[in-house]
């Protein structure tokens, strides 16, 4: 579902309010259910209701989008007439999981299955509740205890995001996405991770950083992960330059078109600013062409000019007194 749809539904519907955090976690926070090819009648079902939730999301999203053109022009729907009308598509959906989790309670698929769909609707409540039996129906589906941990760390218990990060490696240590989930909760809940393992803060940089690590080994071409892995160096001090210069130039590697590679030159070229290596850092910002960088070109280009200025001006030789003072 599309973010805006999520916003538009969680807004809506929602039965409580998750814990602010930041957008680094949003790209790794969905439910994930993967239903097998089986001739299981009840696996058979299930997978035909989920085809019809991503058709009713797909056909939301286009509602949407089509809704902003028309607002565009003057002439949108009205808010709460679109939201009526979300609501109505998704409802046959909705009465499909709990009919179907009626006559098969002890399938943890399918309460998987609709705790992402409420997800989707903004029910953190009711989502948390269907993980959690799911996770007693199949105590050794990893899966499940990562998305638990997910919405722990939302809901702000931290230390059972962390308990079922760790549970979730332990029954499948070869998954990428659990090590990237578990290290952007350490590096954002800094202080619950401290407690929690009872170490410093430069540990914990250490342990997201480790985690991380793991997860781009295992995914060794995944450019999000590379960049997740480099901007947690944005949040450490003191800079560690060289380790987050290593960090951009591993994920350069990992680009896989001229917009993610410049954008990747606009952090080195950052990080060189700051470190004091001027030529280094206008090279980077001369490689950057496209117009969607223009302003943090410029406006690091600017900062360049002042602190390379200052820099000479600080490193300047004393004035000689002229002749006869």
């Amino acid at each position: 579902m599309s973010s805006l749809l999520i916003g538009l539904l969680g807004a809506l519907v929602a039965t409580n309010q998750p814990a602010a955090v930041s957008n680094l976690v949003a790209t790794t926070t969905g439910i994930s259910i993967n239903v097998a090819a089986t001739n299981d009648p009840v696996e058979r079902e299930l997978k035909k209701l989920m085809e019809e939730d991503d058709a009713a999301q797909v056909e939301v999203d286009e509602w949407i989008r089509e809704n902003q053109k028309f607002a565009a022009a003057g002439a949108g729907a009205p808010g709460n007439e679109l939201n009526r009308r979300i609501l109505t598509r998704f409802e046959p959906v909705r009465k499909g999981y709990e009919d179907l989790i009626l006559r098969y309670p002890t399938n943890a698929d399918a309460r998987v299955a609709y705790a992402s769909f409420l997800n989707d609707m903004g029910d953190e409540d009711g989502q948390a509740a269907q993980l959690e039996k799911a996770r007693q129906l199949d105590p050794e589906d990893p899966a499940i205890w990562n998305n638990l941990a997910n919405f722990y760390g939302h809901d702000g218990e931290l230390t059972k995001a962390f308990e079922y990060y760790e549970k979730a490696i332990a029954l499948n240590p070869t998954e990428p996405v659990y090590y990237q989930n578990f290290a952007t909760t350490v590096s954002l809940f800094r202080k619950d991770a401290r407690e929690y393992y009872r170490i410093d803060e430069q540990e914990v940089f250490n342990k997201a950083l480790a985690l991380y690590a793991t997860a781009l080994k295992l995914d060794p071409g995944n450019f999000p992960l590379a960049t997740d892995l480099a901007q947690t160096y944005y949040l450490i001090r003191p800079t560690r330059t060289e380790d987050a210069l290593r960090a951009w130039t591993n994920a350069l590697s990992a680009a896989h078109d001229d917009v993610e590679r410049e954008g990747v030159y606009i952090h080195l070229a950052r990080f060189k600013l700051n470190s004091g290596r001027f030529a280094e850092a206008r090279a980077h910002l001369e490689a950057v062409t496209n117009r969607m960088y223009a302003e943090l070109k410029d406006r690091l280009s600017r900062n360049l000019v002042e602190k390379q200025k200052r820099a000479e001006e600080t490193n300047a030789p004393p004035v000689e007194a002229s002749p006869g003072r």
